[in-house]
Parts: structure tokens; sequence; C-alpha cells
């Protein structure tokens, strides 16, 4: 991205290094490896995008996916509660960070936690729920190297909705 780019935000990049960019998202599905939503943002952490990706799936698609598989970085407890309200009834696979204090159980519910935030913890606890986990790696991260050896590495645009254009065509 320029550093001229108005909608650009400084992020960490896998170098190591911090320059303006743009962050592309991508819903798969897992079976398949369809790209089935996109969104792009100027934010440097997938923190806060899980609900509105499944609320772009429920708007496109006329349904809401009963299972969203995604990363640390999107599982926050609101958006956890967000998508996991009887109305949606999402079922969200992420991984539980590791508790600050290691005499905490991982997979408990914490004080203060919501009914959602519990059960989350608690699935994600299970061998089942470990085992869905692992197919992550298989296709979202499948789906991105994808999308970077056919070319997508760099937007040659400036501005939001035109890196959204790109993504979208892509």
């Amino acid at each position: 991205a320029s550093t001229t780019d108005a909608d650009a935000r400084v992020m960490k990049m896998a170098d190591g290094g911090f320059r303006p960019a743009f962050n592309g998202e991508f819903a798969t599905d897992t079976a398949t490896q369809v790209i089935a939503g996109v969104t792009a943002t100027n934010a440097g952490s997938d923190l806060g995008e899980l609900a509105p990706m499944v609320e772009q799936l429920d708007g496109r698609y006329g349904q809401v996916p009963a299972e969203m598989l995604v990363d640390g970085g999107f599982a926050s407890h609101e958006a956890i509660e967000r998508v996991s309200v009887p109305e949606l009834g999402c079922t969200v696979y992420a991984p539980v960070p590791k508790p600050k204090d290691p005499t905490r159980e991982r997979y408990h519910a914490c004080p203060g936690d919501s009914a959602a935030v519990g059960a989350w913890r608690a699935r994600m606890g299970t061998a089942h729920a470990q085992t869905i986990y692992k197919e992550r790696a298989a296709t979202a991260e499948c789906v991105n190297a994808l999308a970077r050896n056919r070319g997508l590495r760099q937007f040659p645009v400036r501005g939001l909705s035109k890196v959204k254009a790109v993504l979208l065509w892509f």
C-alpha cells in the first residue's frame, strides 16, 4: 500500500517490519476450499472480524453457517457471544489462549464468562473440537497460500473499496 493512501494503516509484516497495508479476509468452505465470503479491512488484526463475516454469509446465502473454524485472532469473547446467540446459532471453533495463571484450567469457564464463552472453552477442550480445528491449516491456510502463489501479494490500487474489489475479482 502507498504511504500516501489515506485508507492504509501501518501494520506489522511477516518479516518483522512495519508498512502501510490492508488486511484481506476470506471465509472458505472446508470441504471444497471455495471462497464464500470476502472482506478487506485496514485493521492490523483479525479481532472483531468474525461477526461481520458471519453476517455477510447470512446476507449472501440466506443462512448462517452452522460452524465457523477460525484462528485465535478472530476469537474475541464479544464475537463468540454475538454469533452464538440462538437467532444465529453458529458454533465457533477457535483455540483457547493459554491462561496467564498456570494453575487455571484452560478449558473451564472463567468467572465473568458468558454462557457462550464458557461453552466455547469447554467445547475446545474436547478431542472432537481439536480434530475439527486441525482442518484449519489444510483449508484456510491452503487458500491463502494459493492466493499468494497466484499473485495476490500486493494491492496495486489505493483505497479500501478498490482493495475489496481486487479481492472479489480474485
